[in-house]
C-alpha cells in the first residue's frame, strides 16, 4: 500500500472516530447531528456541484439509500444518547462488514478460511466488548446491531448507486433529504431552538470532519486497493474506545480495549483475504 493512500486512509479513520465522538459528547445528540448533517451538505456542495455527473439509473439507489440513511440518524442519535460510544461505535462498524459478507455468500459467494476466521474474530471481540460478566446494557448493544444491519444495508445500496454518479454528487443527493427531513421533524414539534442551541464548533467541525472522512477514503480508494483502504479505515474502532475513555472520560475496561482490538483485526481478515 502506497504511504500516501496509507496516510489517506489513517486520516479518514482519524476522521470518521473525530467526528462521532464531538456529536457523542454533545447535550443533544440530535439535535447536534442535525446541524452537522446541514453543515456537510452545504459546505460540500460547490465541490459536488464542479463534479456533478447523475444518470436515471442512480435515483433509484439514491431514495434506498436516503431511507437507510435516515434510520441510521435516528438509530445513532437514539444510541449516543444513551450509551457509551466505546460499546457502541466498535459494534456497529465491526458487525456491518459481516453482515455484508454474509449477503454476498447468500448470493452464491465463497467464504474463505482466512474470513470465517475474521468473523469468529468479529464475534468474540464484539462479545468482549459487551461484556461477559456483569451488567450489560442491552438496549445499547442491541441499537449497536441494528446500526451494523443499517449500514450493511446502505454499503450494499452505495456500491451500486456509485456507478452511475460522481462520489459527491451521491453523497449530497443522498444526505440532503436525511438533513431536510430531521430539520423538518423539529420545526412540526416546534423544537427549532434546540437545534440552534447546538450550533457551535463541535457540530460545524463534525459536520465538514464527517464528510472530509468520505473525502478522504475516495482518495485513498484512487491509490490503493479497496480492500485494503478498506482495513485500514477501520482502526477508527480503536481511535474511538481511545477517544471514548479520553475526551468523553467513560470507563473503558481491558476486555473492551482487547474486544475492540480483536474486531478490528477481524474486518482487516475479512477485507484483505
Amino acid at each position: 500500500m502506497a504511504p500516501a493512500a496509507l496516510a489517506l486512509a489513517l486520516g479518514a479513520a482519524a476522521l470518521h472516530a473525530g467526528w462521532n465522538v464531538l456529536l457523542a459528547r454533545s447535550r443533544d445528540v440530535r439535535a447536534a447531528t442535525t446541524v452537522a448533517l446541514l453543515v456537510g451538505v452545504v459546505s460540500f456542495a460547490p465541490l459536488a456541484a464542479v463534479s456533478w455527473r447523475v444518470e436515471a439509473a442512480a435515483i433509484p439507489w439514491v431514495v434506498a439509500s436516503a431511507l437507510l440513511e435516515l434510520v441510521y440518524y435516528f438509530l445513532l442519535t437514539a444510541a449516543y444518547s444513551r450509551s457509551d460510544l466505546s460499546l457502541v461505535y466498535p459494534i456497529a462498524r465491526g458487525v456491518a462488514p459481516v453482515l455484508v459478507l454474509v449477503g454476498a455468500t447468500l448470493v452464491g459467494v465463497m467464504l474463505g478460511p482466512w474470513q470465517a476466521l475474521g468473523v469468529v474474530l468479529v464475534g468474540g471481540g464484539v462479545l468482549l466488548v459487551r461484556g461477559l460478566v456483569g451488567p450489560v446494557d442491552g438496549k445499547g448493544v442491541a441499537l449497536a446491531l441494528t446500526i451494523a444491519a443499517t449500514i450493511a444495508g446502505y454499503t450494499l445500496v452505495d456500491n451500486e448507486g456509485i456507478e452511475h454518479a460522481s462520489a459527491l454528487a451521491y453523497l449530497e443527493l443522498v444526505l440532503l433529504p436525511v438533513a431536510a427531513a430531521a430539520l423538518i421533524a423539529y420545526a412540526v414539534a416546534g423544537r427549532l431552538a434546540s437545534v440552534r442551541a447546538e450550533v457551535g464548533w463541535s457540530a460545524l467541525v463534525a459536520g465538514v470532519g464527517s464528510f472530509a472522512a468520505y473525502a478522504l477514503a475516495l482518495l485513498a480508494l484512487s491509490l490503493a486497493p479497496a480492500a485494503a483502504v478498506a482495513a485500514v479505515r477501520e482502526t477508527s474502532i480503536l481511535v474511538a474506545v481511545a477517544l471514548g475513555a479520553i475526551v468523553l472520560r467513560e470507563s473503558v475496561s481491558p476486555a473492551r480495549i482487547v474486544g475492540a482490538t480483536l474486531v478490528v483485526a477481524g474486518v482487516v481478515l475479512i477485507a484483505t483475504t
